[in-house]
């Protein structure tokens, strides 16, 4: 089995990522950083499994289907796509630049559409795989001072109810994950004590049973949130 993984080297990538591969998925890892997925495979290496890493900027169009290429070549057929990249720049929507949606727009929605699209077609034709895109519960409901975040996670949920509306029929499973206030590098410096947070692990977990369902049913969405943040 082979799992794609985007923004893969932190918080809910990175556990993703770590859970699949003690699970004896292989892993195709991308991420913007090529140090960090170095640092990552490194880590997890063993020999006679594969690990292949990507340096792609996933706001850019040419690169995303630059990477898709690649890793149609040389990895073949991808059993699970999890699209987890994506950005939060927190600000007023009237108030902000263009480009501060834009940005968000390329990577919370444009990226996972690309990627949804190019492997979508091929779990298709085998009639087999699952994807799972990583929203927000900001995609139900916007978050304060995160007006554009709000609205591209939206578009993301949206993108993950056609792809499973289309699929379905073919066999290929399409999951959304809303997690509330997950505790990864974009709450750096926070006081707010870790037991308070959900842990990027217990969205890995849950992802993990998912996939080991019987093959008729499809999670649909998991809305996963803090207990008493």
């Amino acid at each position: 089995m082979k799992a794609v993984i985007t923004g893969a080297t932190k918080g809910i990538g990175r556990a993703i990522a770590i859970k699949l591969w003690e699970n004896g998925y292989d892993l195709v890892l991308a991420a913007r950083s090529v140090n960090e997925l170095e640092a990552l495979r490194n880590e997890l290496f063993i020999t006679g499994r594969s690990i292949a890493i990507y340096s792609v900027d996933f706001s850019v169009k040419t690169s995303v289907y630059q990477f898709l290429n690649q890793v149609d070549e040389e990895a073949g057929f991808i059993d699970v796509l999890v699209n987890n990249v994506g950005t939060f720049l927190p600000g007023s929507m009237l108030d902000e630049a263009d480009e501060t949606f834009e940005k968000q727009q390329n990577l919370n929605v444009n990226a996972g559409y690309y990627t949804s699209k190019f492997f979508g077609k091929k779990m298709r034709t085998e009639g087999r795989g699952h994807i799972f895109n990583i929203c927000s519960v900001a995609s139900k409901a916007p978050v304060k001072n995160g007006g554009s975040y709000s609205v591209t996670k939206a578009a993301m949920l949206s993108l993950n109810h056609v792809l499973r509306q289309e699929l379905a029929p073919h066999n290929v499973k399409v999951t959304a994950f809303l997690p509330g206030s997950t505790k990864t590098a974009s709450w750096e410096g926070t006081s707010i004590p870790d037991e308070k947070f959900v842990q990027p692990e217990d969205i890995a977990e849950t992802l993990f049973t998912i996939l080991n369902l019987s093959k008729g049913v499809n999670v649909d969405e998991v809305l996963i949130t803090p207990l008493d943040f």
